[in-house]
């Protein structure tokens, strides 16, 4: 295999993965291991290679389980564990560029919004989390909406019928990602219901991501705001 630039590429095979160390050449950021399937041991060797590779940037396990988080606290001095996010951070998030409103329309959502607030961080912005403000409390909203426009790029996170993005995308004109939650009362198919009310929106500049994906949210939102800074 060979990298953009010409060279050998380098990996760091564990025998269970093999870590894609140039990434950080390639794209400014590192590998982030996705824990979904994972044992607790492969997260936690995936994580302290990953560290050791760069031991000036912060790194991100996502999807991290219960028992895994567990040894990561046991066996990575300085993991930062969120139970609620279900991530796990090792080493110092580079300092901020710009500012990422992640925005969630319920309680219920927190887990995705709690994701994507790590990931913004870990990808060199500022997260800025803005709980519980639904459009089934509009009041709650408008309250906060200089807070939200002044940011460099908004996640708005929502299940249910998903409203929220189409309200703030009528509100504030920054770059605005969608993330619909598999969150709702009866047959809302899983997120479906949340994913095409997003998809269909009626106000401009809406772009949707997958059910649940805040950490892909995360991502894109945390590149808009470093660029933002950078220009």
């Amino acid at each position: 295999m060979v990298s953009t630039d010409g060279t050998a590429a380098t990996t760091a095979d564990l025998g269970f993965a093999r870590l894609d160390l140039d990434r950080v050449v390639r794209t400014g950021d590192p590998e982030v291991v996705f824990g979904a399937g994972k044992t607790p041991d492969q997260i936690v060797a995936a994580l302290a290679r990953l560290h050791q590779e760069h031991p000036g940037r912060a790194v991100l396990a996502t999807r991290v389980g219960g028992e895994a988080r567990t040894r990561c606290r046991e066996r990575l001095p300085g993991a930062r564990v969120d139970d609620a996010g279900r991530t796990v951070t090792l080493g110092e998030p580079p300092a901020p560029r710009g500012r990422v409103a992640v925005v969630c329309a319920g309680t219920s959502d927190l887990p995705v919004a709690r994701e994507c607030a790590t990931t913004v961080a870990v990808f060199g912005a500022e997260p800025d989390l803005v709980v519980d403000v639904g459009v089934a409390g509009l009041h709650r909203l408008l309250a906060e909406r200089d807070r939200i426009a002044g940011a460099d790029a908004i996640v708005a996170i929502a299940g249910m019928e998903a409203a929220l993005p189409t309200v703030l995308g009528g509100l504030c004109g920054v770059p605005l990602i969608a993330v619909p939650t598999s969150v709702g009362y009866g047959w809302h198919m899983d997120g479906l219901t949340a994913f095409l009310t997003m998809l269909n929106s009626c106000a401009p500049g809406v772009v949707t991501v997958n059910i649940d994906n805040g950490f892909g949210a995360g991502v894109a939102a945390a590149r808009v705001a470093r660029q933002s800074v950078a220009s």
